[in-house]
């Protein structure tokens, strides 16, 4: 079985991070509040670096000019960064 090749951390911490910021959504909030564990957070950086759409995502936060109501359908992290949006 062949793996695929992960993205720079660095890159796609940044990439989970603003998207979640358009979405009004603190990462380092609901990890405060007990809504998002450390591992949990870890989880959502992985599999940003795993899914081969960081260009995609880059043009959707340049796109953004007020805040989203929601995650790009694109994006593996969808669902836990719309159910962290309060």
């Amino acid at each position: 079985m062949t793996q695929g090749v992960l993205g720079e951390v660095e890159k796609h911490f940044w990439l989970t991070r603003s998207v979640a910021r358009c979405m009004n959504v603190s990462l380092s909030e609901a990890m405060a509040e007990d809504r998002l564990t450390a591992d949990r957070y870890a989880e959502l950086v992985t599999r940003c670096r795993a899914s081969h759409c960081s260009t995609q995502c880059t043009i959707w936060l340049a796109a953004q000019q007020s805040e989203a109501r929601s995650a790009p359908d694109f994006c593996p992290n969808a669902d836990l960064l719309n159910a962290l949006k309060v």
